[in-house]
């Protein structure tokens, strides 16, 4: 099924979608977005993306988006029209098209698009039995990276990097070794006691749904968690690494640059037992949502 895009109040194919040059968030990445997981044709954490949409917005400033009854139909609208099952509800919106300057305009309005498009998430099983490699890199990012903006320039050379490394995905960390997140993913390790730990939220992470979703289910577990920065020294002795994001939504790391994770376990190079332990409360908490299964 080919992908479908909402403009402006226009449903049309993607491939017929465009908005003028001057688009603010063409020319600055003057605009926010959000990409909201789809499964069986029912949004997951929908009420979170949506929180973290309208404070970026705020965050930036930009008046006169759609209120929340009106995205909702939107997006409803634009899914029925898709036909698609599964897939990716990608939302922007821009401070609006303006004249070229680099001061807020007056008198725009927001521009609105979202697209839909397919994704299959059981593709992402076999990866969640082998894991995944990560490469370390420093943080080239803005000091806002808790704003999830269309400026994504560092995390597209970060990732860039990682895939020319032959990993699939980048573990950023700042000069003085401590671990931030990645490309476009939270980082997780687990200490030698079981303990989850994560980076806090501050401005150098985004506030990832699927990392809060994984930090409610491990507490309402009983597994231990604490949300502390971490350095790339505990990365590369800890028994277990993982990393989350909407698309993932939980990925074990077995290989951090060139070194198997995990080294001396049992599990060494492969997922470890609460990694695997969190995925399956993961697909089931998808599965309270939306009915859907792997």
């Amino acid at each position: 099924m080919p992908a479908t895009a909402f403009v402006n109040g226009r449903y049309l194919p993607l491939a017929h979608a465009s908005l003028a040059v001057e688009d603010r968030g063409t020319q600055f990445a003057d605009a926010v977005y959000e990409v909201v997981a789809m499964f069986a044709r029912r949004p997951l954490d929908w009420e979170a993306h949506r929180w973290r949409l309208r404070r970026g917005l705020a965050a930036l400033f930009i008046e006169g988006a759609p209120a929340d009854p009106a995205l909702d139909t939107i997006a409803q609208t634009l899914w029925r029209r898709s036909r698609l099952e599964d897939g990716l509800l990608y939302i922007q919106v821009s401070r609006g098209t303006a004249k070229r300057d680099h001061g807020f305009p007056t008198g725009v309005r927001p521009n609105l698009v979202m697209t839909a498009r397919p994704f299959d998430f059981r593709r992402r099983l076999a990866q969640q039995q082998s894991g995944v490699a990560v490469a370390t890199l420093p943080d080239p990012r803005w000091s806002r990276c808790d704003l999830k903006t269309t400026g994504l320039l560092g995390a597209v050379l970060g990732k860039a990097e990682a895939h020319r490394l032959g990993a699939f995905e980048a573990m950023f960390h700042t000069e003085d070794g401590t671990v931030t997140e990645g490309a476009s993913t939270n980082m997780w390790l687990v200490e030698p006691s079981g303990t989850l730990v994560t980076h806090p939220l501050s401005a150098r992470i985004l506030p990832g749904i699927m990392r809060e979703t994984t930090l409610r289910l491990a507490r309402d577990a009983r597994i231990p968690v604490a949300e502390r920065p971490f350095t790339l020294a505990e990365a590369r002795a800890a028994p277990e690494l993982f990393l989350t994001s909407t698309t993932g939504p939980l990925l074990p790391i077995t290989r951090l640059d060139d070194q198997p994770v995990g080294a001396g376990t049992p599990h060494e190079g492969r997922p470890g037992p609460v990694a695997t332990r969190l995925l399956s409360l993961l697909w089931a908490e998808i599965a309270r949502q939306t009915g859907w299964t792997p």
